[in-house]
């Protein structure tokens, strides 16, 4: 029998993105032989935050579970969406009666896999402690899963660092997200925990961090509000491939993807 796997695949920006991952994610869960599948949807419509056409797009591409992050509220209709589509999930360090749930248990046909999706707390919103947060969900949830990951949204690498490794053994996967380039620190940690700073965006490679380059510059040099708009570059999907032993749940194998 073989290892659970899991493909991640760091955070969609915008309409072009969508359709790309789209595409190309059942090849990629097929070349993987992965079994679940999340994607990071936080910025799938146009100009950030999530619409439901995107969301549906990314499902019907193979996503089993869409995370987000600080942008996930930006459009009015991201809270109904929330509502009605319990496969996307918002940070559970939001507070609890904000719209939507911050983890669910996929039930694939070999295991179930718990998705904790977390907001940082450093340079960010002033949620509630990630730490203790997912030390919760993970006691309320005891027994009821087989494999768990979490999408750690934040600013600071230290930050996703320390989550970690204070997770360590307790969390099979914490991968991050946000700031959109992909970090080369794959790694499993000593208690078996599979670990990485960044995955990467899937989104247009000459861009900065997704955004055509001059709305960045002018940003920077004008400091004046400044519309940013999504790169009409191609599109580059990043993300990483998990695996887990089926023995005892710890993860063996964390690999870095680019398409």
């Amino acid at each position: 029998m073989k290892n659970f796997k899991v493909i991640f695949l760091g955070d969609v920006v915008g309409p072009a993105a969508v359709e790309y991952v789209a595409k190309n994610l059942w090849r990629l869960r097929k070349e993987y032989e992965a079994d679940a599948a999340v994607v990071n949807g936080e910025n799938c419509a146009q100009g950030n935050g999530i619409d439901r056409d995107g969301i549906e797009r990314l499902i019907s591409g193979g996503a089993d579970i869409i995370t987000t992050g600080n942008h996930v509220f930006k459009r009015f209709e991201a809270e109904r969406l929330l509502e009605d589509e319990r496969r996307v999930l918002r940070p559970a360090n939001f507070p609890s009666c904000v719209a939507g749930a911050g983890f669910s248990i996929f039930d694939s046909e070999r295991g179930r896999l718990l998705v904790i999706n977390l907001l940082g707390i450093v340079g960010m919103e002033p949620l509630e402690d990630p730490f203790g947060r997912a030390d919760k969900i993970l006691k309320e949830n005891e027994g009821k899963y087989d494999y768990s990951l979490i999408d750690f949204h934040a600013e600071a690498t230290s930050e996703k660092a320390a989550l970690a490794f204070y997770l360590d053994g307790k969390a099979g996967a914490v991968l991050g997200t946000h700031t959109h380039v992909q970090t080369a620190d794959e790694q499993i940690l000593p208690h078996g925990t599979a670990f990485i700073t960044d995955v990467g965006m899937c989104g247009p490679q000459l861009s900065v961090l997704g955004v055509e380059p001059e709305c960045i510059i002018k940003k920077l040099t004008h400091h004046t509000p400044v519309k940013f708009v999504i790169s009409s570059n191609p599109v580059k999907i990043h993300g990483v491939v998990v695996e887990f032993d089926e023995n005892n749940s710890k993860a063996v194998k964390i690999e870095r993807i680019t398409v």
